[in-house]
């Protein structure tokens, strides 16, 4: 597989971006005092098939501050979105090497497990804790396992479907060769 260049990076990365920000506006809830967005997870699906996981940690990062600067997200934006983009650019590295393109596709499939097993841990247990002390009392009163899951079944309500759409999108996108996925 020969790299993209730059510049196409540059621009796949300026699309995915403002792709989240038009859908950042359009849906998203709260849970345990974060604004879970599901949108987020379908352009960390997209983007981590497509860009890789570095470049689609950044569009995950851009996404979150811009949600942070409109009062649209929280702090959480960030451990709820790099981290699902770097397992799925990782996976469908590590996918494609083996299995082929169409079949590494499934790799947008994995966003909740950076999304939820990683990121929400990391929010629950070090970042909550400091930005909203009410994550603490849930911590004591229901203990680290039952938090946890809390945390976890909020989080999945977001990124599955969102993961799932994103898988769509790429399937789609690859069985009409609308763009080129190497």
């Amino acid at each position: 597989m020969k790299p993209k260049p730059l510049a196409v990076k540059i621009g796949y990365a300026s699309v995915f971006t403002a792709l989240g920000i038009v859908l950042a506006h359009t849906f998203f809830f709260s849970i345990f005092g974060t604004l879970a967005f599901p949108g987020q997870h379908l352009v960390n699906a997209v983007a981590g098939v497509m860009l890789g996981p570095w470049w689609a940690s950044l569009v995950a990062a851009l996404v979150g501050t811009y949600r942070n600067a409109v009062g649209i997200g929280t702090l959480f934006a960030y451990p709820g979105g790099i981290p699902g983009a770097l397992v799925v650019g990782f996976a469908y590295r590590l996918l494609r090497r083996r299995y082929g393109v169409k079949a590494s596709l499934a790799a947008a499939l994995l966003e909740p497990v950076g999304t939820v097993i990683i990121g929400g841990t990391t929010s629950l247990l070090v970042i909550a804790p400091v930005i909203n002390p009410a994550a603490a009392e849930l911590v004591t009163q229901l203990g680290v396992a039952g938090a946890l899951i809390q945390f976890y079944t909020g989080w999945a309500l977001s990124s599955v479907p969102g993961a799932i759409i994103g898988y769509s999108l790429l399937v789609a996108l690859h069985r009409f060769q609308a763009v080129k996925i190497e």
